[in-house]
């Protein structure tokens, strides 16, 4: 089955894009960029290659009925055989090299180091394989739009596995934003703090891995999908400061990046203000939340560390401050998001919580889903950039004291 990702039109600006279900599909089409994967069940099995024995366990092609797990790879004997168990499949291949000749597989995810991103996507659509890849789309601008041309000379279906799109609380924001609840939505705030990841910069024999230094705008994709996933708008403008410290743990890093912390200031095409920060230390709690401001509804997702959901409404009514002076006082809700895993959103089998907030069954989903179907992903090339560039630009920014720097536009 090797499917063309946008038919004939494989050359056209993501704003020129429409997703295409096929007339079998249940599919909730929510706009042209967006769409909520339903389920019918088909004929068409995807066969898919898994590549990375570390994050790519956490997934379920071998639970989805529209899939079989063909193979499996790793550099590691012992990640190709818990890969293996883990998809209840008996073949599998030293190295991405010699897996992507395998005629039967039409499709990989590739869930490996964010240096091979580039290298491996390019391989596997030269190869005739349609790629579900993990986050970033890439390290550099330049590589950005090296993939961006091989997805679109190819024709062949490119999705990036970004973790907050399908958290429970964005799912149930974006529903909210095309229905209209937010009203204008004028600001954006969104936080991915991760402290102690350091204990990943060195293997156990105290080797390097791709994570030392790697810049923390370098890795914005959890941050800055909160709001570009819901609203589709894009980010043009950012000035960026960073924070570091005397730490021997970032001297020498292949990246020569000073900061444990960055601090990005967006500004979009819709004028919308975006707060984003990434810290790596410091005298924080790990999360990964977002918050999105309108001039209705306000909402305020989950803090991991305790503080629940919020929604606050505007209302016609007064207050007094604690100054004494009469306000306009909002409504403040408490909320918990519908866990959507449990809905017919998903093939039944896939109907179980999962990581990140319960994203990975659905990102299982979409990515089998649109190929059945012959129609663009939600997270296709355009959006996989749209939420990684941002972030290559902010760490330049940073590295300039913060400089206000613009964001090339990759969708004309």
């Amino acid at each position: 089955m090797k499917t063309k990702a946008n038919n004939s039109s494989a050359s056209l600006s993501r704003r020129k894009f429409i997703n295409i279900a096929g007339s079998g599909a249940a599919a909730i089409t929510i706009s042209p960029r967006l769409t909520i994967p339903g389920f019918q069940s088909n004929a068409k099995k995807v066969r898919i290659g898994i590549i990375g024995g570390g994050f790519g366990t956490s997934f379920y092609f071998h639970e989805h009925p529209d899939c079989i797990v063909e193979a499996v790879s790793d550099l590691r004997s012992d990640r190709r055989e818990l890969l293996m168990k883990v998809y209840k499949c008996s073949k599998s291949y030293e190295s991405l090299e010699k897996l992507l000749p395998d005629p039967k597989i039409e499709a990989v995810f590739l869930a490996t180091p964010v240096p091979d991103h580039a290298n491996h996507v390019i391989a596997s659509l030269k190869a005739g394989k349609h790629v579900l890849c993990a986050v970033p789309v890439a390290m550099t601008l330049e590589e950005c739009a090296t993939i961006l041309d091989t997805v679109k000379s190819t024709g062949l279906t490119y999705m990036m596995a970004e973790t907050s799109v399908y958290r429970q609380n964005t799912i149930q924001a974006k529903k909210w934003y095309e229905e209209g609840r937010f009203g204008t939505i004028f600001s954006a705030e969104a936080e991915y703090y991760h402290p102690g990841i350091s204990n990943l910069w060195f293997t156990s024999d105290h080797k390097p891995t791709w994570r030392h230094g790697q810049p923390p705008m370098n890795y914005p994709t959890h941050a800055t999908s909160f709001l570009i996933s819901v609203t589709g708008e894009r980010c043009t403008n950012v000035s960026c400061l960073g924070w570091g410290d005397d730490d021997f743990l970032l001297k020498n890093n292949v990246y020569n990046n000073p900061f444990w912390c960055e601090t990005a200031f967006f500004k979009t095409d819709r004028g919308t203000a975006f707060r984003v920060q990434i810290f790596r230390k410091g005298a924080i709690m790990g999360t990964e939340r977002g918050e999105w401001h309108g001039d209705k509804m306000s909402f305020y997702s989950k803090d991991q560390n305790g503080m629940g959901e919020i929604v606050v409404r505007a209302a016609d009514r007064t207050g007094k401050d604690e100054g004494g002076y009469t306000i306009q006082e909002p409504v403040k809700e408490n909320f918990v998001s519908p866990q959507w895993w449990k809905t017919d959103m998903l093939p039944e089998p896939l109907r179980h919580d999962s990581g990140h907030g319960g994203s990975h069954t659905f990102i299982t989903h979409e990515f089998i889903d649109s190929l059945v179907h012959n129609r663009q992903p939600e997270i296709n090339i355009y959006e996989a950039i749209a939420y990684t560039v941002p972030g290559i630009v902010a760490h330049q920014s940073a590295l300039k004291g913060g400089e206000c720097m613009t964001i090339p536009d990759f969708d004309n």
